[in-house]
């Protein structure tokens, strides 16, 4: 079941980074340059709040991992971060290979 479940969120996830791609294509294309949408505009257009509670949160348990980790997440594009974030649950979710030779 949980199987499933991480693969279920995982397509969902790998969609909405298929449609963020487009999107960041369509108004490159438009604007006649590189365009991209940053996770941190994306996030801050969904929930500003809870944005603006990761930092204190993050500094408060590892100082260490905001500055270069979380922020380079956030400024990273948001259908980079969708695809490899689905690709990975999608991997996690994966069903096992059935064995050979063995009898259950």
């Amino acid at each position: 079941m949980i199987r499933f479940i991480l693969r279920f969120l995982g397509w969902w996830i790998l969609a909405g980074g298929f449609v963020f791609f487009v999107y960041d294509g369509t108004k490159s294309l438009a604007g006649d340059h590189l365009f991209f949408t940053k996770l941190s505009d994306v996030w801050n257009a969904v929930n500003a709040t809870s944005l603006s509670l990761l930092r204190p949160a993050i500094e408060h348990t590892a100082p260490w991992l905001w500055d270069p980790v979380v922020q380079s997440v956030l400024a990273a594009p948001a259908w980079l971060v969708f695809a490899i974030l689905g690709a990975i649950l999608m991997l996690l979710g994966r069903k096992k290979k059935p064995l050979i030779g063995y009898a259950r």
